[in-house]
C-alpha cells in the first residue's frame, strides 16, 4: 500500500452531485483508535437506547410514508439500483419498526449505528488503512469488483450506480446499500473512515449535531483523535 494516511484523498465527483446537488456527506476521520471489544454491554444499552430515540422517525403507522424513509427512497430512484436496495438507514429502522434489536459487531460499528437510529441519518465506516489510493464517491463504470461480507464471488455493481470505491475495486455500492468485505471495520482497526450522508436541507443542524455526538462518542470510548470534514458541491475533495 503505498501513501498511507495524509497521502490520500477523498473525492466526490461531479457525476455525483449532478444526482444529489444538495447533498452533504459528513465525514470523520479518526486515528490511532482502539476498537477491540470489551465492554459489550455498554454498547449494548447504547443500542437500545438509540432505537428509543429511532421512532421518533416512525411516527406515521405506515412504515414507507415516514419522512426519513421517503427521502432516500425518492434519492434510490434518481440512479440505477440493485432491485430491492435500500439505504442503510431505512434498513436499520426497519429492523426497529418490527421490533428487532440490532446487535452489537464491535464498538466503532457500534457507536456508528446508535449515531444513525438517533439522528435518523445513513451512517458507515470503512478500515482507512485497507483503502487502496484514493477514495471516490462516483457512479460505477459496472466491472469493479466489489465482495460482501458472507460471500466470496463477485457481484460488481450496474453502469451508472452511485458507489464509493477506490482502486481496487467498490467499497459501498448503491451509496450506502452493502459494503465491501475488503475495507470493513474489524477489532483490530487503528484508523478508520466514518460517513454521514445528508440528503435533506432541513435537517442541516441535525446533521451537524450527528457528527458531532459520532466524533466525542469516539474520543470516549476509542481514545485517538477524530476530525470532521464536511463535503458539498463547493467542497468536492479532502485529504486523508
Amino acid at each position: 500500500m503505498n501513501g498511507g494516511i495524509g497521502m490520500k484523498k477523498f473525492i466526490v465527483e461531479d457525476d455525483f452531485w449532478e444526482v444529489l446537488p444538495e447533498a452533504k456527506i459528513g465525514v470523520v476521520i479518526c486515528e490511532d483508535i482502539d476498537n477491540s471489544i470489551g465492554e459489550v454491554e455498554k454498547f449494548k444499552e447504547m443500542l437500545l437506547q438509540a432505537e428509543g430515540k429511532a421512532l421518533t422517525f416512525l411516527s406515521k403507522e405506515e412504515f414507507s410514508s415516514n419522512n426519513v424513509i421517503q427521502i432516500w427512497r425518492d434519492a434510490y430512484k434518481k440512479f440505477k439500483t440493485k432491485k430491492g436496495a435500500r439505504a442503510s438507514i431505512e434498513a436499520l429502522l426497519k429492523r426497529v419498526h418490527n421490533g428487532n434489536h440490532i446487535g452489537t459487531i464491535n464498538p466503532l460499528v457500534d457507536i456508528y449505528n446508535s449515531i444513525s437510529l438517533s439522528y435518523g441519518f445513513p451512517c458507515g465506516g470503512e478500515d482507512l488503512d485497507k483503502f487502496a489510493g484514493d477514495i471516490r464517491l462516483t457512479k460505477a463504470k459496472g466491472d469493479e469488483e466489489f465482495i460482501v461480507l458472507g460471500s466470496d464471488e463477485n457481484s460488481p455493481p450496474y453502469e451508472g450506480e452511485i458507489v464509493y470505491k477506490d482502486e481496487e475495486g467498490v467499497i459501498c455500492r448503491c451509496l450506502n446499500w452493502r459494503e465491501s468485505v475488503r475495507t470493513m471495520l474489524t477489532e483490530n482497526t487503528k484508523n478508520a473512515f466514518l460517513c454521514i450522508e445528508l440528503i435533506d436541507e432541513s435537517r442541516k443542524v441535525d446533521f451537524e449535531k450527528a457528527l458531532k455526538e459520532l466524533v466525542d462518542l469516539v474520543n470516549k470510548n476509542l481514545g485517538g483523535t477524530s476530525k470532521i470534514q464536511i463535503l458539498d458541491r463547493t467542497h468536492k475533495e479532502i485529504l486523508l
